[in-house]
């Protein structure tokens, strides 16, 4: 049995931190995958910590090494402004943080104006995290291999990768896996069109981002959980921040986007990039359900709610690529 205010006095002393001030542990909720607790010092320091799960704990491919790109993330957030957790410590098994202001984003407690100025602000953020380039394309955590010089190898080597996946845990996919890929690979030349390794979240649903009151107005706290970053299509952030919905109808999101400067347009290729982007989420999200052994409601939810989002993202490429599309 680990003792965590015994493991965190550990992390803290490590870090140049006092391990007698530590006054309150107590785990964060929320996440699948790493356990993540807040430590709080006896000055009112407020710390987040991550653990990830044993070697041996089942996971899908991208999984391996996510403390190292959440790292990667933080570091490469750091330049551009936007609120994000300052990186304090990291080990092969730990990674301490600072925790940002406010509480996750919850629709019931905003009003209409404050959820537009919201969403404005927050693409302003997404487009100055874009603005940050990287040495390649894929996961900075080697977890698929090393980096790649072009985007189509190394987001084909991603989905590759989760296909694997599916197929090695039996994943229940509203179609079968052969016809997914065969799908997928007629989009591929859409790639080819990104040629810069942008910094990408991918991980940008409101649970991950934070909303601050102190001030008085709602402002966005911070953006967390970058875990799932990777070098790539800043167009694949609009998957997460519009979760099984369309970025196209959030006018707030992209005026602020445009108004620092991010580039959305959605012509015919960057659609078929968007449907593979989507595909790709939502087959994580469908195959994750078996090695995290979620209970009957959760698997209920990812059936009756993400299935039909893969099946309508996988329809959209061959709509596209049939002329069929509506605009």
């Amino acid at each position: 049995m680990v003792d965590s205010w015994e493991r965190a006095r550990h992390i803290l002393e490590a870090a140049g931190l006092d391990p007698g001030s530590l006054a309150h542990l107590a785990p964060l909720t929320g996440g699948t995958y790493n356990t993540v607790e807040e430590l709080r010092l006896t000055d009112g320091t407020r710390y987040v910590l991550k653990i990830p799960p044993a070697a041996a704990t089942p996971g899908l491919r991208h999984e391996r090494r996510l403390l190292v790109s959440e790292a990667e993330f933080y570091r490469s957030a750091a330049r551009t402004g936007v609120p994000v957790p300052r990186l304090v410590s990291m080990g092969d098994d730990f990674l301490l943080m600072t925790a940002c202001p406010g509480d996750s984003w919850d629709d019931g407690s905003l009003t209409d104006a404050e959820q537009a100025a919201l969403r404005a602000e927050l693409g302003r953020h997404t487009a100055r995290l874009h603005c940050v380039t990287g040495p390649g394309f894929g996961y900075p955590s080697g977890a698929l291999g090393p980096l790649a010089p072009d985007w189509r190898t190394a987001f084909t080597t991603m989905f590759d990768a989760v296909l694997d996946d599916a197929r090695r845990y039996g994943a229940r996919l509203p179609r079968p896996v052969d016809a997914v890929a065969r799908t997928a690979r007629s989009a591929y030349g859409a790639l080819g069109e990104v040629t810069v390794p942008c910094l990408v979240h991918f991980d940008l649903w409101r649970g991950n981002i934070m909303v601050d009151r102190s001030a008085g107005d709602a402002r966005i706290g911070g953006l967390i959980d970058g875990e799932r970053m990777f070098w790539g299509d800043p167009l694949a952030d609009f998957v997460s921040l519009a979760l099984l919905g369309d970025i196209k109808r959030d006018e707030a999101f992209l005026a602020g986007y445009r108004e620092a400067g991010g580039r959305a347009g959605f012509d015919t290729p960057a659609r078929l990039r968007l449907a593979l982007y989507r595909a790709y989420l939502y087959l994580i999200m469908l195959s994750e359900t078996i090695p995290r052994e979620v209970g009957e409601e959760q698997e209920r939810w990812v059936q009756d709610t993400v299935a039909p989002e893969l099946v309508a993202a996988l329809d959209e490429i061959e709509a596209l690529l049939a002329g069929r599309a509506q605009p």
